[in-house]
């Protein structure tokens, strides 16, 4: 090859090359567009894709938030309406505050020293001040001299009709049982025998609805504004809970009986009891029966004594119906109450306490004949108890 033809292979290799550099660099911006096209493309499908998810999202937080605003205003209807229920029945409740509940009462007997003597028995308490020709009736005994009794007042004093009417709407609402809480009282001047009481008593306060362990209910106050001899005596603030009692649910088995307590004192009357046998402790210095058992005699002070068997006869010498607070154990029907407890004289002149069964509770009388029985209440006690007797 000549070195024309070799300059020549050469200029034409070298022109060839700059073409397909030239060619290169015309496809770099094609591919470059083409590229960038393509991010552009799919740029705008995910930010399209990113937005309709954010639309989603955005549409299901607004579906929830008044899914929960309706969820959030039903509940406050509803608390409002029981909000409104409630304030409704206390409004109208509310309006018997400073009504009249009794006017113009009257005693039904003047002070009078038997009954302060059986005050002061039933209480303890032996002050001087309440005896004698100069005595006075105890302060607490305020409100005694104010009650009714079994019979009410039978001379138009007693309640009125404000007040039955503020009980029936209680009752209407449910709230049917009533139990006594608290009282407060201020004293004016001494009571003394003969004096003759008259009285005024108002509807002080109802509260709000109120919770309590027994129930549901509403607090009235009343205050009664005692007089002697037209003086005043006295103020006497009464406080009563009527409620909606509580919804028990009933144990499948009735709970046991509580234990008694066995000591070295008693041991020998309930070592009696399990073989069916009632022991009385008699002293041996004096003869004294004694019933509870005691270490000593209570009236000689002697130490020694020895037991005779009661032969179970006897009458009701007193007797309580516990209506509050239920207990199951001492109920027959296992509901917690009421049920009557008693004290038995037996006929060797002691008493014990104890239930009466075969009669319902409010069948049992002072002065009913019973005898014992043992009843068993659970495989590991068994309970003197007294069965009235037929014709009792």
């Amino acid at each position: 090859m000549s070195e024309r033809e070799a300059g020549a292979a050469v200029d034409h290799e070298a022109e060839h090359e700059v073409r397909q550099r030239d060619a290169r660099a015309h496809e770099a911006p094609c591919e470059a567009r083409e590229r960038g096209a393509g991010e552009r493309e799919a740029g705008g499908r995910d930010a399209g894709e990113r937005e309709a998810e954010e639309r989603g999202a955005g549409e299901r937080e607004a579906r929830e938030r008044g899914a929960g605003e309706r969820e959030a205003r039903e509940q406050d209807g509803r608390s409002g309406r029981a909000h409104d229920e409630r304030d409704r029945l206390y409004e109208r409740l509310a309006a018997y505050e400073g009504r009249a509940a009794a006017t113009g009462g009257t005693g039904k007997d003047p002070v009078n020293e038997p009954m302060i003597r059986h005050w002061c028995e039933a209480m303890g308490d032996t002050s001087a001040a309440y005896r004698g020709p100069d005595a006075v009736a105890p302060p607490t005994m305020l409100q005694a001299w104010t009650m009714g009794g079994l019979s009410g007042h039978t001379d138009g004093t007693g309640r009125s009709a404000a007040y039955d009417e503020m009980f029936a709407l209680l009752d209407g609402g449910g709230y049917t049982s009533v139990v006594a809480t608290d009282c407060e009282q201020e004293y004016a001047r001494p009571l003394r025998p003969g004096d003759r009481i008259t009285f005024d008593t108002v509807i002080e306060s109802v509260s709000r609805r109120k919770t309590t362990t027994l129930g549901t209910g509403y607090f009235v106050t009343t205050r009664t504004d005692v007089r002697a001899d037209g003086e005043p005596a006295g103020t006497h603030r009464f406080r009563i809970l009527k409620y909606r009692p509580v919804r028990r649910e009933k144990p499948a088995a009735p709970p046991p009986r509580p234990r008694p307590v066995i000591n070295r004192d008693n041991a020998g009357f309930w070592a009696g009891v399990a073989e069916h046998r009632l022991l009385v402790q008699r002293c041996t210095d004096c003869a004294t029966l004694r019933l509870p058992w005691l270490p000593g005699c209570n009236a000689c002070g002697g130490a020694e004594w020895d037991t005779v068997e009661a032969d179970g006869r006897g009458t009701v010498f007193s007797h309580v119906v516990m209506h509050h607070p239920p207990f199951p154990a001492f109920a027959p029907d296992g509901e917690g109450g009421p049920y009557a407890v008693a004290l038995i004289e037996l006929a060797e002149g002691v008493r014990i306490v104890s239930n009466v069964i075969g009669v319902p509770y409010d069948k049992v009388r002072v002065g009913m004949p019973v005898h014992l029985e043992f009843l068993v209440t659970d495989p590991d006690l068994e309970l003197p108890v007294f069965r009235a007797s037929e014709g009792g």
